[in-house]
């Protein structure tokens, strides 16, 4: 398993948690966790995923995320598990 946060931020718009799952199911990436929330209209979203699967380097589906995001007024940011959680520590 090669876990994966994925963060996605910004103003909530329609349609913003079905373009993300639509990249990550293209691209053989599954979810393992998930939590949302929007708070006074802005949209928030946490994921933990496996990219096993994915052919996709890391870096590319940063960047290609990176893109999505911009396409869609969000801040998507993805980072390889060891490195978020070294980032994290207390």
């Amino acid at each position: 398993m090669k876990k994966t946060i994925i963060t996605v931020v910004g103003k909530d718009t329609v349609g913003i948690i079905a373009r993300v799952c639509t990249y990550l199911a293209e691209n053989h990436i599954n979810i393992l966790d998930i939590s949302q929330t929007i708070v006074q209209g802005y949209f928030n979203m946490m994921m933990v995923v496996d990219t096993a699967d994915s052919s996709k380097r890391h870096g590319d589906m940063a960047d290609e995320l990176e893109k999505l995001g911009e396409g869609i007024g969000v801040i998507i940011k993805c980072q390889k598990e060891e490195i978020f959680d070294q980032m994290h520590r207390i």
